[in-house]
Protein backbone atom coordinates (compact mmCIF):
# COMPACT_ATOMS: atom_id res chain seq x y z
CA UNK A 1 0.00 0.00 0.00
CA UNK A 2 1.80 3.03 -0.90
CA UNK A 3 1.50 6.68 0.75
CA UNK A 4 -0.43 8.26 -1.68
CA UNK A 5 -3.30 5.77 -1.43
CA UNK A 6 -2.98 6.22 2.58
CA UNK A 7 -3.56 10.17 2.26
CA UNK A 8 -6.05 9.47 -0.35
CA UNK A 9 -7.90 7.05 2.21
CA UNK A 10 -7.18 9.44 4.90
CA UNK A 11 -9.02 12.96 2.74
CA UNK A 12 -11.99 10.90 1.97
CA UNK A 13 -12.22 10.02 5.66
CA UNK A 14 -12.19 13.57 7.25
CA UNK A 15 -14.55 14.49 4.50
CA UNK A 16 -17.18 12.19 5.45
CA UNK A 17 -16.74 13.18 9.01
CA UNK A 18 -17.16 16.69 8.41
CA UNK A 19 -20.24 15.86 6.13
CA UNK A 20 -21.82 13.69 8.57
CA UNK A 21 -21.24 16.26 11.12
CA UNK A 22 -22.38 19.05 9.80
CA UNK A 23 -26.23 18.92 10.78
CA UNK A 24 -25.45 18.90 14.77
CA UNK A 25 -22.48 21.58 14.50
CA UNK A 26 -25.26 23.48 12.38
CA UNK A 27 -28.12 23.26 14.44
CA UNK A 28 -26.07 23.19 17.92
CA UNK A 29 -24.69 26.61 16.45
CA UNK A 30 -27.92 28.14 15.63
CA UNK A 31 -29.61 27.23 18.34
CA UNK A 32 -26.52 28.28 20.76
CA UNK A 33 -26.62 31.66 18.87
CA UNK A 34 -30.90 32.49 19.30
CA UNK A 35 -29.71 30.98 23.33
CA UNK A 36 -27.24 34.17 23.52
CA UNK A 37 -29.18 36.73 21.88
CA UNK A 38 -32.07 36.12 24.44
CA UNK A 39 -29.69 36.42 27.26
CA UNK A 40 -28.99 39.38 26.04
CA UNK A 41 -31.58 40.70 25.47
CA UNK A 42 -33.20 39.85 28.48
CA UNK A 43 -30.16 40.16 31.00
CA UNK A 44 -30.75 36.48 31.99
CA UNK A 45 -27.47 35.21 32.77
CA UNK A 46 -28.17 31.77 33.90
CA UNK A 47 -24.79 29.39 32.56
CA UNK A 48 -26.77 26.26 32.28
CA UNK A 49 -29.56 28.02 30.22
CA UNK A 50 -27.25 27.76 27.11
CA UNK A 51 -26.66 23.90 27.58
CA UNK A 52 -30.07 22.08 27.34
CA UNK A 53 -31.50 23.34 24.48
CA UNK A 54 -28.44 22.70 22.55
CA UNK A 55 -28.55 19.34 23.58
CA UNK A 56 -31.74 19.38 23.05
CA UNK A 57 -31.13 20.76 19.54
CA UNK A 58 -28.04 17.85 18.84
CA UNK A 59 -30.74 14.87 19.71
CA UNK A 60 -32.97 16.25 17.36
CA UNK A 61 -29.99 16.58 14.95
CA UNK A 62 -29.22 12.69 15.23
CA UNK A 63 -33.03 11.20 15.38
CA UNK A 64 -33.49 13.53 11.83
CA UNK A 65 -30.28 13.04 9.99
CA UNK A 66 -29.43 9.74 11.81
CA UNK A 67 -30.47 7.52 8.72
CA UNK A 68 -28.66 9.96 6.36
CA UNK A 69 -25.45 9.78 8.51
CA UNK A 70 -25.42 6.20 8.79
CA UNK A 71 -26.00 5.42 5.17
CA UNK A 72 -22.91 7.95 4.21
CA UNK A 73 -20.73 6.14 6.42
CA UNK A 74 -21.71 2.52 5.88
CA UNK A 75 -21.24 3.46 2.19
CA UNK A 76 -17.71 4.78 3.04
CA UNK A 77 -17.20 2.07 4.93
CA UNK A 78 -18.61 -0.49 2.39
CA UNK A 79 -16.54 1.10 -0.08
CA UNK A 80 -13.12 0.66 2.05
CA UNK A 81 -13.62 -3.13 2.54
CA UNK A 82 -14.93 -3.73 -1.12
CA UNK A 83 -11.89 -1.67 -3.13
CA UNK A 84 -9.28 -2.82 -0.01
CA UNK A 85 -8.16 -6.45 -1.88
CA UNK A 86 -7.40 -4.10 -5.59
CA UNK A 87 -5.61 -1.41 -3.88
CA UNK A 88 -3.54 -3.77 -2.10
CA UNK A 89 -2.54 -5.94 -4.37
Amino acid sequence: MSGDLVIQIGQEALMIVLLVCAPMLGLGLSVGLMVSVFQATTSIQEQTLAFIPKIIAVFVAILIFGPWMLSIMVEFCTGIFTNLPMRIG
